[in-house]
Protein backbone atom coordinates (compact mmCIF):
# COMPACT_ATOMS: atom_id res chain seq x y z
CA UNK A 1 0.00 0.00 0.00
CA UNK A 2 3.16 2.50 0.20
CA UNK A 3 4.60 1.59 -3.20
CA UNK A 4 5.11 4.76 -3.85
CA UNK A 5 5.53 6.84 -0.80
CA UNK A 6 7.95 4.21 0.85
CA UNK A 7 10.53 5.35 -1.83
CA UNK A 8 10.46 8.67 -0.47
CA UNK A 9 10.21 8.56 2.63
CA UNK A 10 11.96 5.19 3.95
CA UNK A 11 15.66 4.43 4.97
CA UNK A 12 18.71 6.81 5.91
CA UNK A 13 18.82 8.20 2.92
CA UNK A 14 15.53 9.96 3.09
CA UNK A 15 16.49 11.65 6.27
CA UNK A 16 16.00 15.01 4.17
CA UNK A 17 12.95 14.12 2.72
CA UNK A 18 11.28 13.44 5.77
CA UNK A 19 12.56 16.13 7.32
CA UNK A 20 10.54 18.39 4.78
CA UNK A 21 7.45 16.58 5.65
CA UNK A 22 7.53 17.03 9.04
CA UNK A 23 8.06 20.94 8.37
CA UNK A 24 4.67 21.03 7.71
CA UNK A 25 3.25 18.83 11.07
CA UNK A 26 3.51 15.22 9.79
CA UNK A 27 4.94 12.79 12.33
CA UNK A 28 7.31 9.39 12.07
CA UNK A 29 3.65 7.46 12.49
CA UNK A 30 1.66 9.55 9.58
CA UNK A 31 4.78 8.84 7.40
CA UNK A 32 4.55 5.13 7.70
CA UNK A 33 0.94 5.24 6.37
CA UNK A 34 0.29 5.67 2.68
CA UNK A 35 0.50 9.40 1.26
CA UNK A 36 -3.27 9.83 0.03
CA UNK A 37 -3.16 13.02 -2.10
CA UNK A 38 -6.47 15.38 -1.92
CA UNK A 39 -6.88 17.11 -5.25
CA UNK A 40 -8.90 20.02 -4.34
CA UNK A 41 -9.85 22.55 -7.16
CA UNK A 42 -11.20 24.89 -4.58
CA UNK A 43 -10.74 28.72 -5.40
CA UNK A 44 -13.32 32.09 -4.58
CA UNK A 45 -14.08 32.34 -8.26
CA UNK A 46 -16.00 29.26 -9.74
CA UNK A 47 -19.10 29.05 -8.07
CA UNK A 48 -18.77 25.28 -8.33
CA UNK A 49 -15.89 25.32 -6.02
CA UNK A 50 -16.12 27.95 -3.82
CA UNK A 51 -17.60 24.85 -1.30
CA UNK A 52 -14.63 22.13 -2.19
CA UNK A 53 -12.68 23.12 0.79
CA UNK A 54 -15.68 21.95 3.37
CA UNK A 55 -15.84 18.74 1.25
CA UNK A 56 -11.92 18.13 1.48
CA UNK A 57 -12.37 18.53 4.81
CA UNK A 58 -14.94 15.53 5.16
CA UNK A 59 -12.47 13.68 2.61
CA UNK A 60 -9.33 13.87 4.62
CA UNK A 61 -11.61 12.63 7.76
CA UNK A 62 -12.61 9.31 6.05
CA UNK A 63 -8.81 8.58 5.00
CA UNK A 64 -7.67 9.43 8.25
CA UNK A 65 -10.17 6.94 9.61
CA UNK A 66 -9.33 4.29 7.45
CA UNK A 67 -5.79 4.24 8.04
CA UNK A 68 -4.16 7.04 5.47
CA UNK A 69 -2.23 10.07 5.65
CA UNK A 70 -4.11 12.36 3.65
CA UNK A 71 -2.44 15.49 2.23
CA UNK A 72 -3.75 17.80 0.33
CA UNK A 73 -3.20 20.57 -2.80
CA UNK A 74 -5.16 22.64 -5.53
CA UNK A 75 -4.85 22.86 -9.14
CA UNK A 76 -6.67 25.77 -11.04
CA UNK A 77 -10.90 25.93 -11.67
CA UNK A 78 -11.37 27.93 -14.44
CA UNK A 79 -15.51 29.06 -14.67
CA UNK A 80 -17.17 28.93 -18.12
CA UNK A 81 -20.12 30.98 -17.44
CA UNK A 82 -17.82 34.11 -16.03
CA UNK A 83 -15.43 33.27 -18.97
CA UNK A 84 -17.71 33.43 -22.05
CA UNK A 85 -18.75 36.06 -24.72
CA UNK A 86 -15.17 37.76 -24.11
CA UNK A 87 -11.23 36.86 -24.53
CA UNK A 88 -11.38 34.65 -21.31
CA UNK A 89 -13.19 31.60 -23.19
CA UNK A 90 -10.39 31.23 -25.11
CA UNK A 91 -8.46 30.13 -22.19
CA UNK A 92 -10.80 27.49 -20.51
CA UNK A 93 -10.53 24.10 -22.66
CA UNK A 94 -6.51 24.26 -22.82
CA UNK A 95 -7.10 24.35 -19.24
CA UNK A 96 -8.41 21.22 -18.97
CA UNK A 97 -4.75 19.66 -20.33
CA UNK A 98 -2.78 22.18 -17.79
CA UNK A 99 -4.85 20.84 -14.92
CA UNK A 100 -4.50 17.10 -15.98
CA UNK A 101 -0.90 18.06 -16.15
CA UNK A 102 -0.26 19.89 -12.80
CA UNK A 103 -1.94 16.73 -11.17
CA UNK A 104 0.11 14.25 -12.87
CA UNK A 105 3.68 16.71 -11.72
CA UNK A 106 2.11 16.97 -7.86
CA UNK A 107 1.99 13.23 -7.97
CA UNK A 108 4.81 11.63 -9.45
CA UNK A 109 6.83 14.41 -7.56
CA UNK A 110 5.61 13.74 -4.25
CA UNK A 111 5.31 9.87 -4.14
CA UNK A 112 1.99 9.77 -3.51
CA UNK A 113 0.24 5.89 -3.14
CA UNK A 114 -3.47 7.24 -4.16
CA UNK A 115 -5.66 9.90 -4.62
CA UNK A 116 -8.84 10.90 -4.39
CA UNK A 117 -10.02 14.15 -6.96
CA UNK A 118 -12.80 16.52 -6.09
CA UNK A 119 -14.16 19.22 -8.75
CA UNK A 120 -17.12 20.18 -9.49
CA UNK A 121 -17.17 22.15 -13.40
CA UNK A 122 -16.72 21.94 -17.25
CA UNK A 123 -13.00 21.28 -18.34
CA UNK A 124 -11.98 20.25 -14.32
CA UNK A 125 -13.45 16.63 -14.09
CA UNK A 126 -12.36 15.86 -17.56
CA UNK A 127 -9.24 17.67 -16.95
CA UNK A 128 -8.77 15.35 -13.48
CA UNK A 129 -9.90 11.82 -14.86
CA UNK A 130 -7.18 12.40 -17.38
CA UNK A 131 -5.33 12.69 -14.77
CA UNK A 132 -6.25 9.82 -12.96
CA UNK A 133 -5.69 7.36 -15.62
CA UNK A 134 -2.39 9.07 -17.17
CA UNK A 135 -1.00 7.97 -13.42
CA UNK A 136 -3.01 4.68 -12.70
CA UNK A 137 -2.97 5.29 -9.21
CA UNK A 138 -5.90 4.40 -7.36
CA UNK A 139 -8.29 6.98 -7.52
CA UNK A 140 -11.70 8.49 -6.75
CA UNK A 141 -13.55 11.76 -8.65
CA UNK A 142 -16.01 13.19 -5.86
CA UNK A 143 -17.50 15.86 -7.70
CA UNK A 144 -18.96 19.22 -5.99
CA UNK A 145 -22.97 18.47 -7.06
CA UNK A 146 -25.19 20.90 -8.65
CA UNK A 147 -26.47 24.48 -7.70
CA UNK A 148 -29.95 24.48 -6.06
CA UNK A 149 -32.13 26.19 -9.18
CA UNK A 150 -33.14 29.93 -9.30
CA UNK A 151 -36.66 31.33 -9.42
CA UNK A 152 -37.68 34.85 -10.23
CA UNK A 153 -41.65 35.81 -10.25
CA UNK A 154 -43.74 33.09 -11.70
CA UNK A 155 -40.45 31.91 -12.89
CA UNK A 156 -38.79 28.64 -11.49
CA UNK A 157 -36.02 26.04 -11.74
CA UNK A 158 -33.90 28.81 -13.52
CA UNK A 159 -30.52 28.52 -14.13
CA UNK A 160 -27.12 30.36 -15.93
CA UNK A 161 -28.05 29.74 -19.38
CA UNK A 162 -31.21 31.61 -18.80
CA UNK A 163 -29.45 34.61 -18.05
CA UNK A 164 -27.89 34.73 -21.19
CA UNK A 165 -31.19 34.22 -22.76
CA UNK A 166 -31.89 37.17 -20.95
CA UNK A 167 -30.07 39.46 -22.59
CA UNK A 168 -31.27 38.54 -25.65
CA UNK A 169 -34.75 39.49 -24.66
CA UNK A 170 -33.83 42.98 -23.48
CA UNK A 171 -32.71 43.51 -26.84
CA UNK A 172 -35.97 42.03 -28.20
CA UNK A 173 -37.45 44.48 -25.83
CA UNK A 174 -39.47 42.11 -23.47
CA UNK A 175 -37.92 43.28 -20.59
CA UNK A 176 -36.95 46.74 -19.18
CA UNK A 177 -32.87 47.41 -17.53
CA UNK A 178 -34.68 47.13 -13.76
CA UNK A 179 -35.91 43.30 -14.76
CA UNK A 180 -32.58 42.28 -15.50
CA UNK A 181 -31.10 43.90 -11.84
CA UNK A 182 -33.85 41.82 -10.34
CA UNK A 183 -33.24 38.98 -12.18
CA UNK A 184 -29.33 39.03 -11.53
CA UNK A 185 -29.69 38.36 -8.29
CA UNK A 186 -32.06 35.67 -8.20
CA UNK A 187 -31.03 33.05 -11.22
CA UNK A 188 -27.82 31.27 -9.19
CA UNK A 189 -29.11 31.17 -5.69
CA UNK A 190 -25.69 29.91 -4.59
CA UNK A 191 -22.57 27.32 -4.62
CA UNK A 192 -22.74 24.55 -6.47
CA UNK A 193 -22.52 23.56 -10.67
CA UNK A 194 -25.50 25.40 -12.99
CA UNK A 195 -28.24 23.78 -12.27
CA UNK A 196 -29.37 21.93 -15.77
CA UNK A 197 -27.68 19.37 -17.64
CA UNK A 198 -25.03 21.05 -19.28
CA UNK A 199 -21.65 20.61 -19.29
CA UNK A 200 -21.05 20.60 -15.22
CA UNK A 201 -23.31 18.28 -14.58
CA UNK A 202 -22.84 16.54 -17.82
CA UNK A 203 -19.53 15.23 -16.83
CA UNK A 204 -20.09 15.08 -13.20
CA UNK A 205 -22.42 12.38 -13.71
CA UNK A 206 -20.33 11.02 -16.67
CA UNK A 207 -17.95 9.98 -13.94
CA UNK A 208 -20.58 8.55 -11.87
CA UNK A 209 -21.64 6.84 -15.46
CA UNK A 210 -17.96 5.63 -15.72
CA UNK A 211 -17.37 4.43 -11.79
CA UNK A 212 -15.22 6.57 -10.92
CA UNK A 213 -17.07 8.48 -8.42
CA UNK A 214 -19.68 6.63 -5.84
CA UNK A 215 -23.06 5.91 -6.70
CA UNK A 216 -25.22 8.87 -6.21
CA UNK A 217 -22.62 11.55 -6.14
CA UNK A 218 -23.07 13.11 -9.74
CA UNK A 219 -26.66 14.64 -8.68
CA UNK A 220 -26.44 15.04 -4.86
CA UNK A 221 -26.70 19.13 -4.49
CA UNK A 222 -23.88 20.69 -3.70
CA UNK A 223 -25.68 21.90 -0.28
CA UNK A 224 -27.20 18.77 0.74
CA UNK A 225 -25.51 16.76 3.92
CA UNK A 226 -25.76 13.83 1.52
CA UNK A 227 -22.45 15.25 -0.24
CA UNK A 228 -20.61 15.37 2.60
CA UNK A 229 -20.67 12.12 3.40
CA UNK A 230 -20.20 11.27 0.50
CA UNK A 231 -17.22 13.03 0.62
CA UNK A 232 -16.40 10.85 3.86
CA UNK A 233 -16.95 7.92 2.41
CA UNK A 234 -14.27 8.08 -0.36
CA UNK A 235 -12.16 8.87 2.16
CA UNK A 236 -12.81 5.47 3.26
CA UNK A 237 -12.97 4.26 0.39
CA UNK A 238 -9.87 5.09 -1.66
CA UNK A 239 -8.32 2.97 0.97
CA UNK A 240 -9.82 0.11 0.08
CA UNK A 241 -9.29 0.40 -3.84
CA UNK A 242 -5.36 1.10 -2.37
CA UNK A 243 -5.65 -2.43 -0.47
CA UNK A 244 -7.57 -4.40 -3.82
CA UNK A 245 -4.79 -2.58 -6.09
CA UNK A 246 -7.85 -1.68 -8.28
CA UNK A 247 -6.49 1.41 -10.61
CA UNK A 248 -8.60 3.71 -13.07
CA UNK A 249 -7.20 1.88 -15.96
CA UNK A 250 -9.23 -1.21 -14.41
CA UNK A 251 -12.59 0.76 -14.53
CA UNK A 252 -12.02 3.37 -17.38
CA UNK A 253 -11.97 1.11 -20.26
CA UNK A 254 -13.80 0.85 -23.34
CA UNK A 255 -16.74 -1.16 -22.27
CA UNK A 256 -16.92 1.84 -19.76
CA UNK A 257 -16.74 4.38 -22.09
CA UNK A 258 -19.35 2.73 -23.99
CA UNK A 259 -21.75 2.74 -20.93
CA UNK A 260 -20.75 6.15 -20.35
CA UNK A 261 -21.51 7.83 -23.92
CA UNK A 262 -25.06 5.59 -23.66
CA UNK A 263 -25.98 7.95 -20.72
CA UNK A 264 -25.14 10.99 -21.88
CA UNK A 265 -26.91 10.04 -25.30
CA UNK A 266 -30.13 9.06 -22.64
CA UNK A 267 -29.97 11.99 -20.85
CA UNK A 268 -29.21 14.49 -23.58
CA UNK A 269 -26.26 15.52 -22.28
CA UNK A 270 -23.69 18.00 -23.43
CA UNK A 271 -22.35 18.05 -26.91
CA UNK A 272 -18.62 18.79 -24.97
CA UNK A 273 -18.84 15.02 -23.94
CA UNK A 274 -17.48 14.46 -27.23
CA UNK A 275 -14.35 15.92 -26.52
CA UNK A 276 -13.99 15.05 -23.24
CA UNK A 277 -14.53 11.23 -23.30
CA UNK A 278 -12.12 10.97 -26.49
CA UNK A 279 -9.52 12.52 -24.72
CA UNK A 280 -9.85 10.53 -21.12
CA UNK A 281 -10.25 7.13 -23.71
CA UNK A 282 -6.60 8.20 -25.53
CA UNK A 283 -4.92 8.79 -21.80
CA UNK A 284 -5.86 5.11 -21.60
CA UNK A 285 -4.86 4.04 -24.81
CA UNK A 286 -8.09 3.67 -26.11
CA UNK A 287 -8.95 4.73 -29.73
CA UNK A 288 -11.93 7.06 -29.85
CA UNK A 289 -13.21 9.33 -32.00
CA UNK A 290 -16.69 11.41 -32.10
CA UNK A 291 -18.04 9.11 -34.88
CA UNK A 292 -18.91 6.95 -31.75
CA UNK A 293 -20.96 8.93 -30.15
CA UNK A 294 -23.17 8.85 -33.74
CA UNK A 295 -23.23 4.97 -33.67
CA UNK A 296 -24.78 4.39 -30.19
CA UNK A 297 -27.12 7.44 -30.66
CA UNK A 298 -28.81 5.70 -33.53
CA UNK A 299 -29.13 2.66 -31.41
CA UNK A 300 -29.98 4.81 -27.79
CA UNK A 301 -33.20 6.46 -26.80
CA UNK A 302 -33.78 9.76 -25.03
CA UNK A 303 -35.37 9.31 -22.08
CA UNK A 304 -34.50 11.82 -19.92
CA UNK A 305 -35.70 15.50 -20.88
CA UNK A 306 -33.55 17.75 -18.97
CA UNK A 307 -32.91 21.54 -19.24
CA UNK A 308 -31.54 22.90 -21.20
CA UNK A 309 -33.48 21.07 -23.94
CA UNK A 310 -36.12 19.74 -21.75
CA UNK A 311 -38.22 20.74 -19.04
CA UNK A 312 -37.06 18.63 -15.85
CA UNK A 313 -34.02 19.97 -13.99
CA UNK A 314 -31.31 17.60 -12.75
CA UNK A 315 -32.71 17.94 -9.06
CA UNK A 316 -35.98 16.15 -10.87
CA UNK A 317 -33.23 13.57 -12.10
CA UNK A 318 -31.67 13.01 -8.24
CA UNK A 319 -34.99 12.71 -6.97
CA UNK A 320 -35.64 9.79 -9.65
CA UNK A 321 -32.97 8.06 -8.99
CA UNK A 322 -30.28 9.71 -10.69
CA UNK A 323 -27.34 8.25 -12.83
CA UNK A 324 -28.11 4.88 -11.18
CA UNK A 325 -31.50 5.11 -11.92
CA UNK A 326 -30.78 5.74 -15.58
CA UNK A 327 -28.24 3.04 -16.20
CA UNK A 328 -30.65 0.61 -14.58
CA UNK A 329 -33.43 1.71 -17.70
CA UNK A 330 -30.86 1.13 -19.60
CA UNK A 331 -29.31 -2.12 -18.22
CA UNK A 332 -29.83 -4.37 -21.59
CA UNK A 333 -27.58 -2.26 -23.58
CA UNK A 334 -24.84 -1.87 -21.11
CA UNK A 335 -21.87 -3.88 -20.26
CA UNK A 336 -22.83 -4.68 -16.88
CA UNK A 337 -19.60 -6.60 -15.77
CA UNK A 338 -17.73 -3.19 -15.98
CA UNK A 339 -15.81 -2.40 -12.70
CA UNK A 340 -15.94 0.59 -10.11
CA UNK A 341 -14.61 2.64 -7.54
CA UNK A 342 -17.17 0.83 -5.16
CA UNK A 343 -15.49 -2.08 -5.45
CA UNK A 344 -18.36 -3.85 -7.28
CA UNK A 345 -19.97 -4.20 -11.19
CA UNK A 346 -22.21 -2.03 -12.93
CA UNK A 347 -24.65 -5.00 -12.48
CA UNK A 348 -23.62 -4.86 -8.33
CA UNK A 349 -24.53 -1.64 -7.98
CA UNK A 350 -28.00 -1.89 -10.13
CA UNK A 351 -29.01 -4.74 -8.53
CA UNK A 352 -31.57 -2.69 -5.90
CA UNK A 353 -32.12 0.67 -7.77
CA UNK A 354 -35.32 1.62 -8.43
CA UNK A 355 -36.70 4.22 -10.78
CA UNK A 356 -39.15 6.94 -9.26
CA UNK A 357 -40.52 8.54 -11.62
CA UNK A 358 -41.50 6.86 -14.74
CA UNK A 359 -41.71 10.21 -16.66
CA UNK A 360 -38.48 11.85 -15.53
CA UNK A 361 -36.46 8.97 -16.80
CA UNK A 362 -39.12 6.83 -19.28
CA UNK A 363 -39.05 3.43 -20.42
CA UNK A 364 -36.87 2.44 -23.37
CA UNK A 365 -39.82 1.60 -25.41
CA UNK A 366 -41.50 5.09 -24.47
CA UNK A 367 -38.68 7.55 -24.84
CA UNK A 368 -38.43 11.07 -25.91
CA UNK A 369 -36.74 11.01 -28.58
CA UNK A 370 -35.94 7.56 -30.63
CA UNK A 371 -32.32 8.57 -30.64
CA UNK A 372 -30.09 9.84 -28.10
CA UNK A 373 -29.29 13.39 -27.62
CA UNK A 374 -26.45 13.81 -30.04
CA UNK A 375 -25.93 13.64 -33.60
CA UNK A 376 -22.82 13.71 -35.89
CA UNK A 377 -23.16 15.02 -39.01
CA UNK A 378 -20.75 15.13 -42.01
CA UNK A 379 -21.10 16.60 -45.43
CA UNK A 380 -18.63 18.62 -47.54
CA UNK A 381 -18.93 21.19 -44.86
CA UNK A 382 -17.70 19.33 -42.32
CA UNK A 383 -15.72 16.03 -43.64
CA UNK A 384 -14.29 15.21 -40.30
CA UNK A 385 -17.88 15.58 -38.69
CA UNK A 386 -19.75 18.60 -37.21
CA UNK A 387 -22.06 18.11 -33.64
CA UNK A 388 -25.49 18.98 -32.48
CA UNK A 389 -27.67 18.22 -29.59
CA UNK A 390 -30.36 16.92 -31.74
CA UNK A 391 -32.33 16.65 -28.56
CA UNK A 392 -32.50 20.39 -27.95
CA UNK A 393 -33.68 21.27 -31.76
CA UNK A 394 -37.36 22.21 -32.27
CA UNK A 395 -38.97 19.51 -34.73
CA UNK A 396 -39.36 22.10 -37.55
CA UNK A 397 -35.96 22.92 -37.49
CA UNK A 398 -34.07 19.23 -37.67
CA UNK A 399 -33.69 20.38 -41.49
CA UNK A 400 -33.30 23.63 -42.50
CA UNK A 401 -31.86 25.13 -45.89
CA UNK A 402 -30.30 28.65 -45.29
CA UNK A 403 -28.14 31.95 -46.62
CA UNK A 404 -24.71 32.32 -44.99
CA UNK A 405 -24.52 35.40 -42.53
CA UNK A 406 -20.43 34.89 -42.06
CA UNK A 407 -18.37 36.11 -39.14
CA UNK A 408 -15.06 35.44 -38.16
CA UNK A 409 -15.02 36.46 -34.63
CA UNK A 410 -18.11 35.64 -31.94
CA UNK A 411 -18.36 39.09 -30.87
CA UNK A 412 -19.70 40.57 -34.24
CA UNK A 413 -21.59 37.86 -34.55
CA UNK A 414 -23.22 38.82 -31.06
CA UNK A 415 -23.02 42.02 -32.19
CA UNK A 416 -25.08 41.58 -35.56
CA UNK A 417 -27.97 39.11 -33.42
CA UNK A 418 -28.78 41.36 -30.92
CA UNK A 419 -28.64 44.56 -33.62
CA UNK A 420 -31.32 43.09 -35.70
CA UNK A 421 -28.50 42.08 -38.38
CA UNK A 422 -30.03 38.39 -38.53
CA UNK A 423 -33.40 37.65 -40.21
CA UNK A 424 -35.40 34.44 -40.70
CA UNK A 425 -33.89 32.10 -42.91
CA UNK A 426 -30.52 33.50 -42.03
CA UNK A 427 -27.59 30.68 -41.08
CA UNK A 428 -25.03 32.21 -38.84
CA UNK A 429 -21.43 30.82 -39.71
CA UNK A 430 -18.64 31.74 -36.78
CA UNK A 431 -15.20 30.71 -37.94
CA UNK A 432 -11.34 30.76 -36.97
CA UNK A 433 -12.76 29.64 -33.46
CA UNK A 434 -11.53 26.19 -33.41
CA UNK A 435 -8.54 24.42 -30.84
CA UNK A 436 -6.16 25.94 -33.32
CA UNK A 437 -7.55 28.52 -35.17
CA UNK A 438 -9.09 30.50 -31.63
CA UNK A 439 -6.78 29.71 -30.11
CA UNK A 440 -9.24 27.63 -27.59
CA UNK A 441 -11.77 26.91 -29.09
CA UNK A 442 -14.52 29.31 -27.67
CA UNK A 443 -18.12 28.20 -26.31
CA UNK A 444 -20.96 30.00 -28.12
CA UNK A 445 -23.52 30.06 -25.55
CA UNK A 446 -23.49 33.94 -26.04
CA UNK A 447 -24.43 33.67 -29.53
CA UNK A 448 -27.12 31.04 -28.94
CA UNK A 449 -28.61 32.60 -26.29
CA UNK A 450 -29.04 35.75 -28.04
CA UNK A 451 -30.91 33.93 -30.86
CA UNK A 452 -33.09 32.55 -28.45
CA UNK A 453 -33.60 34.89 -26.58
CA UNK A 454 -34.82 37.57 -29.76
CA UNK A 455 -37.11 34.63 -30.57
CA UNK A 456 -35.46 33.68 -33.66
CA UNK A 457 -34.05 29.92 -32.79
CA UNK A 458 -37.45 28.43 -35.04
CA UNK A 459 -35.94 30.13 -37.34
CA UNK A 460 -31.70 30.65 -37.38
CA UNK A 461 -29.48 28.26 -37.19
CA UNK A 462 -26.02 28.50 -36.29
CA UNK A 463 -22.62 26.75 -37.31
CA UNK A 464 -19.44 26.97 -35.68
CA UNK A 465 -15.81 25.72 -35.89
CA UNK A 466 -15.90 26.89 -31.93
CA UNK A 467 -18.05 24.46 -29.80
CA UNK A 468 -20.88 25.13 -27.73
CA UNK A 469 -22.15 25.21 -23.47
CA UNK A 470 -23.83 22.05 -22.30
CA UNK A 471 -26.43 25.17 -21.98
CA UNK A 472 -27.26 25.67 -25.95
CA UNK A 473 -30.71 25.09 -27.03
CA UNK A 474 -31.67 25.11 -30.61
CA UNK A 475 -30.05 24.09 -34.24
CA UNK A 476 -26.63 25.09 -32.90
CA UNK A 477 -23.90 22.91 -34.39
CA UNK A 478 -20.51 23.17 -33.58
CA UNK A 479 -17.38 21.31 -33.67
CA UNK A 480 -17.11 21.58 -37.50
CA UNK A 481 -14.12 19.84 -39.09
CA UNK A 482 -11.40 20.39 -40.31
CA UNK A 483 -11.97 23.68 -38.88
CA UNK A 484 -11.25 27.11 -40.61
CA UNK A 485 -7.39 27.35 -39.79
CA UNK A 486 -6.89 24.00 -41.00
CA UNK A 487 -8.09 25.07 -44.27
CA UNK A 488 -11.35 23.42 -43.96
CA UNK A 489 -14.10 24.30 -46.03
CA UNK A 490 -16.06 26.72 -43.13
CA UNK A 491 -13.15 28.85 -43.97
CA UNK A 492 -14.64 28.91 -47.87
CA UNK A 493 -18.22 30.02 -47.09
CA UNK A 494 -18.61 33.70 -47.97
CA UNK A 495 -22.06 35.96 -47.38
CA UNK A 496 -24.75 34.65 -49.24
CA UNK A 497 -24.11 31.31 -49.92
CA UNK A 498 -26.69 28.03 -49.17
CA UNK A 499 -26.19 25.94 -46.58
CA UNK A 500 -28.43 22.79 -46.08
CA UNK A 501 -28.81 21.33 -42.86
CA UNK A 502 -30.75 17.71 -42.16
CA UNK A 503 -30.14 16.65 -39.00
CA UNK A 504 -32.38 13.23 -39.28
CA UNK A 505 -29.46 11.98 -42.78
CA UNK A 506 -26.73 13.43 -40.57
CA UNK A 507 -26.17 15.79 -43.59
CA UNK A 508 -24.06 19.36 -43.56
CA UNK A 509 -23.93 20.40 -47.12
CA UNK A 510 -22.82 23.96 -48.43
CA UNK A 511 -24.69 24.31 -51.82
CA UNK A 512 -21.86 25.75 -53.89
CA UNK A 513 -19.98 23.73 -56.75
CA UNK A 514 -16.56 22.48 -56.22
CA UNK A 515 -15.17 24.37 -58.95
CA UNK A 516 -16.05 27.73 -57.26
CA UNK A 517 -15.05 26.00 -54.01
CA UNK A 518 -11.32 25.25 -55.78
CA UNK A 519 -11.24 28.85 -57.03
CA UNK A 520 -12.04 30.40 -53.14
CA UNK A 521 -9.49 27.33 -51.69
CA UNK A 522 -6.52 28.69 -54.01
CA UNK A 523 -7.26 32.07 -52.93
CA UNK A 524 -7.23 31.36 -49.38
CA UNK A 525 -4.29 32.09 -46.44
CA UNK A 526 -3.99 31.06 -43.26
CA UNK A 527 -5.19 33.79 -40.48
CA UNK A 528 -2.07 34.78 -38.65
CA UNK A 529 -2.01 34.59 -34.80
CA UNK A 530 -1.09 37.11 -32.30
CA UNK A 531 -1.10 35.16 -29.24
CA UNK A 532 2.03 34.50 -26.76
CA UNK A 533 2.53 32.30 -24.29
CA UNK A 534 0.26 29.31 -23.16
CA UNK A 535 -2.19 29.82 -26.20
CA UNK A 536 0.52 30.13 -28.89
CA UNK A 537 2.27 26.79 -27.88
CA UNK A 538 -1.24 25.36 -27.59
CA UNK A 539 -2.44 26.27 -30.90
CA UNK A 540 1.04 24.43 -31.82
CA UNK A 541 0.56 21.22 -29.99
CA UNK A 542 -3.62 20.71 -30.12
CA UNK A 543 -5.12 17.88 -31.85
CA UNK A 544 -8.02 18.35 -34.32
CA UNK A 545 -11.49 18.79 -32.39
CA UNK A 546 -13.02 15.18 -33.96
CA UNK A 547 -9.76 13.56 -32.23
CA UNK A 548 -11.28 15.03 -28.55
CA UNK A 549 -8.40 18.09 -28.85
CA UNK A 550 -5.73 16.19 -27.33
CA UNK A 551 -1.88 17.51 -27.28
CA UNK A 552 0.49 16.38 -29.19
CA UNK A 553 3.77 14.84 -27.47
CA UNK A 554 6.23 14.83 -30.56
CA UNK A 555 6.23 18.06 -31.22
Amino acid sequence: MRKNSSKVVDGIERLAQRSLFKAVGLTNEDLQKPLIAVVNSWNEVNPGHKHLRELAEFVKRGISQAGGTPLEFNTIALCDGIAMEHDGMRMVLPSRDLIADSVELMVRAHGFDAMVMLASCDKIVPGMLMAAVRLNIPAIIVTGGPMQAGKWRDRNNLNSGDAYEMVGAYYAGKFTLEDLAEFEDCVCPGVGSCSHMATANTMSTVTEALGMSLPGCGTTAAVDAAKLRLAEESGRKIMELLAKGITPRQIITRESIVNAIRYVLAVGGSSNATIHLPAIAHEAGIPLTVDIFDELSRQTPHISSLTPGGSYTIHDLHRAGGVQAVLKRLEPQLHLDALTVSGQTVRQNLAKVVIKDEDVIRPLDNPYHAEGGIAVLKGNLAQNGAVVKQSAVAEEMLTFTGTAKVFDREEDAMDAIYHGRIKPGDIVVIRYEGPIGGPGMREMLGATSAICGMGLDKQVALITDGRFSGATRGPAIGHVSPEAAEGGVIGLVQDGDIIKIDIPNRSLELLVDEDELERRRAKWVPRPTTEIGYLARYAKMVNPIYKGATLKIDC
